[in-house]
């Protein structure tokens, strides 16, 4: 996808995430604040299905999973243990003339070379190489593209060499993606939160808003054990909120400073984590290709071994294709013993396994799926959004914007339309809506406009269903539902909608 066709995508989908309410900029009253956002009527019933639906899926159709909440804040012994005081950091870097603060692992130094010559560089913020170059081929001007396009003769084959700001060789210097001058060395940043328990505010009352849900799990992992009668292998889930002091947060909701995730760590034997491992990045993969994610937009990425954290044995990503580039909805890690072994040391607490039928004791392996509920909404929203035609009220086509989510995240399952506010339509219909709503179903009740007005809101609201009571209903008491998708028309009975619903929205 060309730079400027994703960026008018971007615009147009954060246009109608904000003119039909899924997502608003925090505090934009006051101007905003960077890194925040908040999720309005219709986003916040996408992201409750998202969530509804992981809940279900992960736990309550299984036997070997169940979930806990863990507290925000916890006791800062837990982020020493875990590593993240001392090793949570992003490498920072600083404009030396405009002053603009980037993260150094994602801001490249691209230099294109022709005949040894170098011909255009300029610094690019980009999450890889391959981002990198797109944008400094975007950046160059005007003369340097007729030479690159003549450079297409083999005698001047461009070559493009490509510098993390990080990890720059010697004597060469980092260019800032904004003004195009030089970047400061990288330094260590910690990215936690830091807040105070009690009435003072020393280091003796330091406490950190929580990086990640897992930690939460893994303190917990001893208490589950012994109320439950889970053996191993078993699951803890869990879906809570995390904070992390981005240095930049950008690409809209993608990378932000709160923002909510759904965890399971997956407790096994050793000797089976490679089994399980596979499992879980099968299974993980393959739901969010049920919940909608169909097009080649979707991939699973197998880790390198240079990229694997180094308690990892092994990890992949479900990566999707964002208009402002390939980015990580989910991860999956065999994180080995790692987690458990640190807690056993640093708190003292036994965090063995005891296999009654082998009469093994050992600390578990653990895999963990670990996925963003605010990244897989805007990955569900990049995919639904669609523009086409669709016949107006006199059966004229015309152009439309439509969300097509999956029914089962669509926030609003069900309209319901009188033709005309008169001869007791009205009544009729706002007896189905009320049907729907008593049945658990989100619907909205609409009787101002023309109807093909009334499709249209509908349409870009992601509504899948829209019911239509007219003439005929009083007759026959039958009613006309309209596909999103299809634009089909049918009628089915009144008494029915309740069920034709429920049975598409799976």
């Amino acid at each position: 996808m060309a730079e400027s066709n994703a960026n008018e995508l971007m615009e147009k989908l954060v246009s109608l995430c904000k003119r039909r309410g899924f997502i608003f900029p925090s505090s934009e009253i006051y101007g905003g604040i960077n890194g925040f956002w908040d999720y309005g009527p219709l986003g916040v019933e996408l992201k409750r299905h998202i969530k509804n639906a992981w809940w279900e899926d992960m736990v309550l159709r299984r036997d070997d999973v169940v979930g806990i909440d863990s507290s925000i804040i916890m006791n800062p012994k837990v982020w020493e243990a875990s590593g993240h005081l001392v090793s949570f950091n992003d490498p920072l870097v600083d404009c030396r003339g405009c002053k603009a603060r980037f993260r150094a692992d994602k801001v490249f130094t691209v230099v294109c070379f022709v005949q040894q010559e170098a011909l255009f560089s300029t610094g690019v913020e980009a999450d890889n190489e391959e981002q990198a170059i797109l944008g400094a081929v975007e950046k160059a001007n005007s003369k340097t593209r007729r030479f690159l396009v003549k450079a297409r003769d083999p005698k001047l084959q461009p070559k493009w060499e490509v510098f993390r700001a990080d990890k720059l060789p010697k004597g060469s210097e980092a260019l800032c993606p904004l003004c195009g001058q030089g970047l400061t060395d990288a330094r260590k940043f910690n990215m936690m939160f830091k807040t105070f328990v009690g009435a003072m505010e020393d280091s003796s009352s330091a406490a950190y808003l929580r990086p990640e849900t897992a930690q939460g799990i893994f303190c917990n992992f001893r208490n589950v054990l012994d109320t439950t009668r889970l053996k191993i292998p078993f699951g803890i889930a869990q879906i809570g909120k995390s904070f992390r002091n981005e240095i930049n947060p950008r690409n809209y909701t993608f990378r932000s400073r709160e923002f909510e995730q759904i965890e399971i760590e997956f407790f096994c034997h050793p000797t089976e984590a490679d089994k399980w491992y596979e499992y879980w990045r099968d299974q993980r993969f393959q739901w969010y290709v049920g919940l909608g994610l169909r097009s080649d937009r979707l991939r699973l990425r197998d880790h390198q071994e240079e990229e694997l954290a180094h308690y990892c044995k092994a990890c992949a990503d479900v990566e999707y294709a964002f208009p402002f580039g390939i980015a990580e909805l989910e991860g999956i890690a065999n994180r080995t013993d790692f987690d458990l072994t640190q807690h056993q040391k640093s708190s003292g607490r036994d965090m063995t396994y005891f296999d009654d039928e082998s009469k093994e004791r050992y600390i578990p392996y653990v895999i963990e799926p670990s996925g963003g509920v605010d990244r897989a909404a805007l990955a569900f929203l990049c995919e639904a959004y669609c523009e086409d035609t669709a016949p107006d009220e006199h059966g004229n086509p015309q152009p439309r914007t439509v969300m097509k989510l999956h029914p089962r995240l669509a926030p609003i399952k069900a309209a319901v339309f009188p033709l005309v506010k008169k001869d007791g339509m009205p009544e009729v219909a706002l007896k189905i809506h009320q049907a729907l709503r008593a049945a658990g179903l989100a619907s909205f009740y609409d009787e101002k406009g023309a109807v093909g007005r009334r499709y249209r809101r509908q349409d870009e609201a992601g509504t899948p269903f829209c019911f239509t009571v007219d003439g005929q209903t009083l007759q026959d008491q039958s009613v006309t539902v309209r596909d999103r998708d299809s634009l089909v028309q049918v009628r089915i009975a009144a008494n029915q909608v309740v069920e034709y619903v429920q049975q598409r929205i799976r």
